[in-house]
């Protein structure tokens, strides 16, 4: 039990139970003295009282306490000269044991009063003799060791920030318990110990042991085998939410998809599995803290789409063989970073135990407001599962609040391609992606058969997305049968028609067995980039979609207004529409009847197989993981070269490892160019392509049938290179631009980019044609060159 100290009214007092196990008293500032066996059955309140008054300062003093409560005595130099006086303990030890002797007899019956009046004299009398003594101790104290406040702020031009620091701690240091956590006791070392042995703003004291303190060992490095079994990782996972029990079906589910393609994999890579990761899993957005707004709605039709990617990342994860923590809320959080207790303004405690954290926004965040200064110094380690992409514009703080592009989700000077999204559609950040389930030639077959070649499913579990779409309804019941899948409770939703057949919500294996009935998957628009029409493609539907003239972006859509893009989407789903397309999808205008008419003539004699993409496969999304656990490494990026300005005279810029392709179109690696080996992706996939005005690099590239890759920008950006295009510099800036490198013809100005993290394949302005890195990748799986793997 802990006994509390605050000093306020009695009136509504608890009467404390004390059990039989031990009390811990925190006396002074750095021991514990432990009474046991007291059998307490109850105290009157008012004894309480007189107790708390007791324990007043040398409870708060403690520098352990996790929370701790401002009281008159907490700066009192009394309380803290307790830690160096041994003798003062023991005495208080003894006088407080002696004071409880006799209180196990005592029963609630007349003369309790006088004795609880005879304790508190007795108490009293205590308080006196324990003030004289602190007093006495703290002149010792000073004499013995008057360093502790006669330290002086150092004046070290390599470390200009320390005298502000130690400022701000004079004023701040008691608004979080972690600093007296390390030590800080108000007094100007205790600030300097601080910000030079657990901070790194001051250099250290010299009359301090500079021997510092042993690391623990780091984790011993042990090959990753894959596994050939998924029950431990169900339990690794958790329970307590229906998220969580959604995820835990669908690892079950595909279990032996999962374990066929691990072998698979296995095969292919001959052992070449490199180190086991330690890695934590934080799903910050199901945290209470976070609201957790997912779970209550997974049985109500609500988006399921994140939780589909997180099952699928664990899945990966667990069977590549890495060791995971899996977190679903900030107390487990902060347990396994090891968060000093707190509001989270010091560093961790220990090194991170972890090479790679998996989180999202919300355990972003959380990680930051919690890590102290450990976030900046780890935050390389981080992946950011993001649905929707972060470009390099809105992620660079200083570059997004003065342009414009500052949001409520971006400015957190990562990598971009930290950021790992569920379709490959922004090339600066990396692709992630979930996947569908599998089929074997058999049941190819079978559902081929049994296809109902006039019926259709519509996309849309909520109510609202059949709102106003009364008109296309009609439309389609002309020519097929329509099948819903809308949640209701009690009553059929008004938004849907009495012509579909509303089967409500359906568990996953059922809304399966549905499509593979269907002919026809029709989408109204939204959700945007779900993963249902891949499921549907891969049972052989036939996706029919909306074309969104203009396209949809945060400047003209609710939706997208705030998030960290200014991506443009074409249609409900541009994946589908981009890197699958006819005759497994079509993308028509809904808002011309005849278009849409048309298009549901054509399916209907249109014969299509199952249809599933590489990397939306098991074996694909492995393939995929180990590539950038193995070569993506954003701790230990390689150093931009300088700035033509910033170099001498005397210092020639390297030659430009590019070469003028054949055909005179493009720039390719030189084949007399040194090649990095340990360079990922390796850069003889380059290819440097001038984009038209209207173009951003992403467009540039994939009209080649090429991908950008952002990686490669640090070879074009050199005033040689546009050289090699013969485009003409009358001038050359080094700025920050995400837009560069680029010219601008008109005027024959060439511009390189001043800020790496800037490099962004997204952007296009009609005054610049760009430079884009492009490069090839494997048929299937566009996140991979063909030498990546």
């Amino acid at each position: 039990m802990e006994l509390s100290a605050s000093l306020g009214s009695t009136a509504s007092l608890p009467v404390p139970v004390i059990s039989p196990c031990p009390i811990a008293l925190t006396v002074g500032c750095g021991s514990l003295l432990i009474v046991s066996g007291i059998g307490l059955q109850a105290i009157h309140a008012s004894l309480f009282v007189i107790l708390k008054a007791f324990f007043a300062c040398c409870y708060f003093c403690h520098p352990f306490a996790q929370f701790l409560v401002l009281s008159p005595f907490f700066n009192s130099p009394r309380c803290r000269v307790a830690a160096y006086s041994p003798a003062l303990q023991a005495w208080i030890f003894r006088m407080f044991v002696g004071s409880l002797f006799f209180l196990p007899r005592f029963q609630p019956a007349a003369g309790l009063m006088e004795r609880i009046q005879a304790i508190a004299q007795n108490v009293s009398d205590i308080a006196i003799k324990v003030d004289q003594i602190l007093r006495n101790s703290l002149m010792n104290a000073k004499m013995g060791d008057g360093r502790r406040d006669q330290c002086e702020v150092p004046r070290d031009p390599k470390y200009p920030d320390c005298a502000g620091k130690v400022e701000w701690m004079r004023a701040r240091w008691t608004s979080d318990p972690c600093y007296a956590f390390f030590g800080v006791d108000g007094t100007e070392c205790s600030f300097l110990i601080y910000l030079s042995e657990v901070e790194w703003f001051c250099p250290p004291l010299p009359w301090r042991n500079q021997t510092a303190a042993p690391s623990p060992p780091p984790l011993p490095r042990v090959q990753a085998a894959f596994r050939s079994d998924l029950a431990p990782l169900l339990e690794l996972v958790g329970t307590g939410k229906e998220s969580l029990s959604f995820m835990k079906k669908r690892i079950r589910h595909l279990a032996q998809q999962w374990l066929r393609a691990a072998r698979r994999l296995e095969q292919k890579l001959k052992g070449r599995q490199g180190d086991q990761k330690h890695i934590l899993i934080h799903i910050g957005f199901l945290t209470e803290e976070s609201g957790d707004v997912f779970s209550p709605r997974v049985l109500k039709g609500g988006p399921l789409g994140e939780m589909v990617q997180w099952a699928d990342i664990l899945a990966a994860l667990f069977l590549l063989g890495h060791s995971l923590k899996v977190t679903v809320s900030l107390k487990e959080l902060q347990s396994n970073l090891g968060v000093p207790p707190g509001r989270g303004n010091c560093p961790l405690t220990n090194p991170l135990p972890f090479d790679l954290i998996y989180t999202d926004y919300h355990g972003l965040q959380q990680m930051k407001q919690h890590m102290g200064l450990s976030f900046k110094k780890y935050r390389c380690r981080v992946r950011v599962i993001d649905t929707f992409g972060t470009e390099p514009a809105y992620n660079h703080e200083e570059y997004a609040t003065l342009r414009g592009f500052r949001t409520n989700w971006g400015y957190w000077n990562l990598h971009p391609s930290q950021f790992m999204t569920m379709f490959p559609h922004t090339p600066d950040n990396s692709f992630m992606g979930f996947v569908s389930e599998e089929l074997n030639q058999t049941e190819r077959q079978r559902i081929k058969s049994n296809k109902v070649s006039s019926m259709a499913v519509v996309y849309g579990k909520e109510a609202s997305i059949w709102k106003g779409k009364e008109k296309f309804l009609s439309i389609l019941n002309k020519y097929m049968e329509i099948h819903g899948t809308v949640y209701y409770e009690t009553q059929r939703p008004p938004e849907v028609p009495a012509f579909v057949k509303n089967h409500g919500l359906l568990p996953q294996h059922e809304f399966q067995q549905l499509l593979r009935k269907a002919k026809l998957f029709i989408g109204f628009g939204f959700p945007y980039e779900g993963p249902a029409p891949l499921e549907a493609i891969a049972n052989g539907c036939v996706f029919l979609q909306a074309r969104f003239n203009p396209p949809h972006s945060s400047l003209n859509h609710e939706f997208f207004r705030g998030k960290p893009t200014s991506r443009e989407v074409s249609s409900q789903h541009p994946y589908a529409e981009d890197f699958i397309g006819k005759p497994h999808v079509w993308t028509v205008d809904y808002n011309n009847s005849e278009e849409f008419e048309a298009a549901i003539k054509t399916i209907l004699r249109t014969q299509v197989d199952p249809y599933l993409p590489y990397e939306y496969t098991c074996e694909g999304m492995l393939e995929r993981i180990h590539a950038y656990i193995q070569h993506q490494d954003f701790c230990t990026m390689p150093s931009p070269p300088p700035p033509a300005k910033a170099q001498s005279p005397a210092m020639q810029s390297p030659p430009s490892p590019l070469a003028l392709s054949p055909n005179a179109t493009h720039l390719v690696w030189s084949p007399s160019a040194r090649r990095d080996p340990h360079a990922w992706p390796p850069a003889d996939s380059l290819q440097v392509w001038l984009s038209e005005g209207q173009h951003a690099c992403t467009e540039t590239c994939r009209r080649r049938g090429l991908v950008c890759e952002p990686t490669f920008f640090r070879f074009l950006n050199k005033k040689e290179v546009f050289l090699q295009l013969s485009i003409t510099c009358d001038s050359t800036e080094y700025e920050m631009n995400h837009l560069y490198p680029a010219v601008a013809e008109n005027v024959h100005e060439c511009y390189l980019q001043k800020e790496p993290l800037l490099f962004s394949c997204a952007g296009h302005n009609t005054k610049y044609r760009r430079l884009c890195p492009c490069r090839d990748y494997r048929e299937g799986q566009v996140a991979l060159c063909r030498d990546c793997l």
